[in-house]
């Protein structure tokens, strides 16, 4: 049984930094892609960024790239999101997403960027930006 567990949220001043972990268990982590959502209360759960089964593509929506950095250490079974330059509109839940199936193929991540392509997730964690 797969289970992905987010840590690191919490509250911070705009323009300020948060790092989220996402700690993975329940098979082979370092063969899968990860991805991370966000969902604003009242709002759909929108796409923030993906890495995959190795960490050699990437991939990020357009309203945060240049600002949150997505890492993984296959070693440690961990997917982290590093986000710098923080805005009130980041405060969301975020959540720590993976695919059931596996691709050797990086450029997989490209083209998954709705909630619907990935199948488990953990339990989220709350960023709060204050202004």
């Amino acid at each position: 049984q797969v289970q992905l567990v987010e840590s690191g949220g919490g509250l911070v001043q705009a323009g300020g930094s948060l790092r989220l972990s996402c700690a993975a268990s329940g098979r082979t982590f370092s063969s899968y892609a990860m991805a991370w959502f966000r969902q604003a209360p009242g709002k759909e759960r929108d796409f923030v960024a993906a890495i995959s089964w190795n960490g050699g593509n990437t991939y990020y929506a357009g309203s945060v790239k240049g600002r949150f950095t997505i890492s993984r250490d296959n070693a440690k079974n961990t997917v982290y999101l590093q986000m710098n330059s923080l805005k009130p509109e980041d405060t969301a839940v975020y959540y720590c997403a993976a695919p059931r199936s596996a691709y050797s193929s990086g450029s997989y991540i490209y083209t998954r960027t709705t909630a619907a392509d990935y199948d488990y997730w953990g339990q989220g964690t709350q960023v709060t930006v204050s202004s």
